[in-house]
């Protein structure tokens, strides 16, 4: 069996596929998928297939920093959130690097303004990859930066 990393629950991340290096991604195993904060989510079409087109702020701290994002439609589909309700959302496929390994995750997209972390790394996203110490942080990295 092939070694898994230990990762808290609280890691940056990248997401090559959409130019975020550095993100801080909430480790959350309650959670079956995982999500992202978008804002400006846009259906829209390109060569002939969907696609989704949103904003992202990779520094929870500053707004001013934006990165436009494009990526291919790769499902869409009923998500109960955290507060219980369900609720349709985007999905998409995106590479996340993590402990310098990569392997590629589902995303759906959503509004999480309201939650403390941009992104959510769920159960499926997890890949069977990592084990989760839960009373740790940042255990891939020196400082969370």
């Amino acid at each position: 069996m092939k070694q898994k990393m230990i990762i808290g629950n609280l890691e940056m991340c990248q997401l090559p596929d959409l130019g975020i290096s550095d993100l801080q991604v909430r480790i959350d195993t309650g959670a079956k998928t995982s999500s992202l904060h978008v804002d400006n989510l846009k259906r829209i079409k390109k060569n002939g297939r969907p696609w989704v087109k949103f904003d992202l702020h990779p520094d929870i701290h500053s707004v001013d920093e934006l990165v436009a994002c494009e990526a291919p439609l790769h499902d869409i589909r009923r998500v109960k959130s955290s507060n219980g309700v369900s609720q349709e959302r985007y999905v998409i496929k995106s590479t996340l690097n993590l402990g310098g390994q990569s392997w590629p995750i589902e995303i759906t997209l959503t509004d999480r303004s309201d939650m403390s972390y941009l992104m959510l790394l769920g159960r499926e996203g997890m890949a069977k990859r990592v084990l989760v110490d839960p009373s740790q942080t940042f255990l891939l990295s020196e400082d969370g930066e």
